[in-house]
């Protein structure tokens, strides 16, 4: 389900953000929190858009960056796993540049990188991305826009964020939310040991729906 016109979207957004905005805690259950989709969605989805977001058709080079495997799982409200759900996300490069054209950055873009992807949930509603570890925006600490397209519900948008990065105690949206809303929306890029210079990143979602 790819085809939302981005009008649509964004107004998926803002209901999302209303409908999860309530007080959650820290525990095995709560329902993560969604935030804004922000001004970078792609006005025009690519065709590369598979779920390894260092590597573009065409480009002999991958993404500069800390490559990082980001994996996990969704859930609806009962901890029960989703399957063959769509889950996108989007990122600025490295250079704090994202592919949209109404980014004005003064940093050229990476061409390694893809900047947008996604990827269907399996049986055990797992999920996983190629990509790099989030680099700062402008105004922003480093974050991966998030986007859950569960069946017969509207989208679902939230941030990831970088746990112990020391810009998140300055960026305004990560501020809005609860110590225990941060900490669903939080993980760790950790070294992988037997991979020099990649990360990993383990995060599960769990989004306020029932299946039908």
């Amino acid at each position: 389900m790819s085809g939302l016109t981005r009008r649509t979207f964004l107004q998926a957004s803002a209901g999302l953000l209303v409908a999860h905005a309530v007080p959650v805690t820290a525990v095995p259950g709560a329902i993560t929190p969604g935030q804004p989709a922000g001004p970078f969605y792609p006005a025009e989805l690519p065709l590369d858009d598979d779920n390894d977001l260092t590597r573009v058709k065409g480009q002999a080079m991958p993404a500069k960056g800390q490559i990082t495997d980001l994996a996990g799982h969704i859930f609806d409200r009962n901890g029960q796993p989703l399957s063959g759900v769509r889950i996108e996300i989007w990122q600025c490069d490295i250079n704090g540049r994202y592919r949209h054209p109404r980014d004005r950055g003064k940093q050229p873009p990476d061409p390694g990188f893809q900047g947008f992807g996604h990827s269907i949930t399996d049986n055990a509603g797992r999920y996983r991305f190629r990509t790099i570890r989030p680099a700062p925006y402008p105004g922003r600490t480093p974050h991966i826009h998030v986007a859950v397209y569960p069946e017969g519900s509207a989208p679902f948008i939230t941030q990831l964020y970088v746990a112990d990065e020391t810009r998140n105690a300055g960026d305004f949206l990560y501020q809005r939310l609860t110590e225990a809303q941060r900490v669903l929306v939080t993980t760790e890029f950790s070294p992988v040991s037997e991979r020099p210079g990649m990360l990993h990143a383990a995060w599960d979602i769990r989004l306020g729906v029932t299946p039908a």
